[in-house]
């Protein structure tokens, strides 16, 4: 039974996920990047949802558009195939609600693969659980900004680690404590490579 269009607003406004980037360095193998939409546009009300004008064609176009983007994850892409193959109607609640329930499965997915990487630190870890427990948008929180976040703690301890080491070297320490005072990205730079560059 087809749910009443104030209901998928309200809907989508709790299951629309934020979008932003993610950092190369913490990428999350093939997993899908989360999406970005705010509440109101994802949950296209009779007043403003840009959708309700549009005509069978370029509602095709705009699934399409969404189909092309290489962050397209899996579930997203499958409910965007089903639309196609449904009617204008199939289309727009996709657009307007479907998308964002398939974009939480899909951050659900990529987080579940951060979890089961072994080598996903305390803090990473610690962080992710929380979004699986939490809102959509805890967990598209979780994959733009709060993984970042958390990684930057885990690597901060590996470079206090490094500096409690016993004889390490003048080079080594000065880096580590340059490291320290770095920016997130900085400090995943000197865990992974910088350090062994100074070593060498």
């Amino acid at each position: 039974m087809r749910l009443t269009r104030a209901a998928l607003a309200v809907a989508a406004g709790a299951l629309a996920p934020a979008l932003l980037l993610s950092t190369p360095s913490f990428a999350v193998g093939a997993a899908a990047s989360p999406v970005t939409a705010s509440a109101a546009t994802a949950a296209g009300t009779d007043a403003d949802s840009p959708y309700d004008s549009m005509s069978e064609e370029d509602l095709r176009i705009a699934i399409f558009r969404i189909l092309a983007d290489p962050a397209t994850g899996t579930a997203v892409q499958r409910e965007a195939q089903k639309a196609l193959d449904g009617t204008a109607e199939d289309m727009r609640y996709f657009l307007e609600t479907g998308r964002w329930i398939a974009q939480d499965e899909d951050n659900s997915v990529a987080i579940f693969k951060i979890l089961a990487d072994p080598a996903t630190g305390k803090a990473v870890r610690q962080e992710a659980q929380k979004a699986l427990a939490g809102t959509a948008e805890d967990r598209s929180y979780f994959l733009a900004t709060g993984r970042r976040l958390a990684q930057a703690e885990d690597d901060r301890v590996a470079v206090f680690k490094i500096l409690a080491r016993p004889g390490i070297s003048d080079a080594l320490r000065a880096a580590a404590e340059k490291a320290v005072d770095g920016t997130p990205e900085e400090l995943r730079y000197f865990v992974e490579v910088g350090q062994y560059e100074v070593d060498g």
